[in-house]
């Protein structure tokens, strides 16, 4: 049952004797529905990554040149050619192991947490809708923000490419902010070092800004940002809907 909400248990009752199960309703409890949907998101990320190199993808090469023109997203592609699918794709690329697999392990941590909390079906909107958040806001600060040696520093600008699912795990993130502020969380590389989720999450991001923006390291901060402001945004509405069971999961983690 997903907590945050109790479907009717009077609409579409089947009496017992009526029901014979098909075999597509067998295949679906066999291999989707005994699965999490963090199981497949890293599932769709592995197999995406895996077909990207077998087509081509390498960072090696400029990115003009082979299939991640088709797949990350770019400011300039997006505006004015009309990319629109690489809001998704972009999603389910990275640009290495190293990049997949720090990813994959924090999607690992979170999200299995978040979609117990939220509901299988919430959530999986909810990851979407927030990576594809995390994309627009990139594109914009690029495009508007960019033009400049220090905006380019802080923003990108309208030529750099990003790939990632780290734009939805920000918003994972965000929305533990509001609904589960005082939980733990530690960081990958210091696992015995742990704040609470309000400190945290917002110390991670501004220092993963700072670092990137110092060195110029290639990072995604605006889709970082965005994603966490659409899970914020989205934890505020939970909390404002669900005042009770909001703040019981809140007290749980007190």
């Amino acid at each position: 049952m997903d907590p945050w909400f109790k479907e009717s248990n009077s609409a579409g009752k089947l009496r017992q004797n009526s029901y014979r199960p098909s075999l597509g309703s067998f295949l679906f409890k066999l291999f989707v529905s005994t699965r999490s949907i963090t199981f497949w998101l890293i599932f769709a990320n592995i197999i995406f990554f895996i077909v990207a190199l077998i087509l081509g993808f390498s960072v090696a090469k400029p990115c003009e040149e082979t299939i991640c023109n088709q797949i990350a997203i770019q400011p300039t592609n997006l505006i004015f050619n009309g990319y629109v699918w690489t809001l998704i794709t972009s999603m389910f690329m990275h640009s290495g192991f190293a990049h997949l697999i720090i990813n994959m392990f924090v999607l690992f941590s979170l999200g299995k947490f978040c979609e117990r909390i939220i509901g299988r079906k919430r959530f999986f909107r909810f990851y979407m809708l927030s990576g594809i958040f995390a994309g627009l806001l990139y594109v914009a600060l690029a495009y508007f923000f960019g033009n400049s040696v220090l905006g380019e520093k802080i923003f990108g600008n309208a030529s750099s490419y990003a790939v990632g699912a780290s734009g939805a795990i920000f918003a994972i993130a965000g929305l533990f902010v509001i609904l589960t502020p005082y939980l733990k969380f530690c960081f990958i590389f210091l696992p015995f070092f742990s704040l609470p989720a309000y400190i945290m999450v917002p110390l991670v991001l501004l220092a993963t800004w700072l670092v990137s923006a110092s060195t110029g390291m290639a990072v995604g901060n605006t889709a970082h940002l965005g994603g966490f402001l659409y899970g914020v945004a989205y934890g505020i509405y939970l909390r404002i809907k669900y005042k009770r069971k909001s703040r019981l999961i809140r007290d749980m983690f007190c």
